[in-house]
């Protein structure tokens, strides 16, 4: 034997699922914009007091490595690595920032798991 709802706990909760897929919908879309909007801005940081500035996309790409005249030498090319390492991950890691900032400003904070 099957139990039953009341016809207006049925009609309100097929009501409520709507309105959470089109809210769903909603965010969805907003995000997708705002990735768009992301891909299209630039992101840079400096390492060595300036000797090496990273550029990336807000697509999370490197861009463009700036190295300063001064510092290429043979014999600095292992401390010349590390500068352009810094420099890449804290770029990446400002832009990666503010895309979380604005997705979860848009998700409500809702948890998208990996989405990101």
């Amino acid at each position: 034997m099957k139990a039953r709802l009341p016809k207006q706990y049925t009609e309100k909760s097929s009501n409520n699922l709507q309105r959470m897929a089109k809210q769903a919908q909603e965010i969805q879309n907003k995000i997708q914009k705002a990735e768009e909007e992301f891909a299209l801005k630039d992101y840079s940081s400096t390492s060595g007091g300036g000797a090496v500035k990273a550029i990336v996309s807000g697509d999370l790409k490197v861009k463009e490595i700036v190295l300063n005249d001064e510092i290429v030498n043979k014999n600095e090319k292992e401390m010349l690595s590390d500068l352009i390492v810094a420099a890449v991950n804290e770029a990446l890691r400002t832009a990666k920032t503010e895309k979380d900032a604005v997705i979860e400003k848009l998700s409500g904070g809702f948890d998208f798991e990996g989405r990101f």
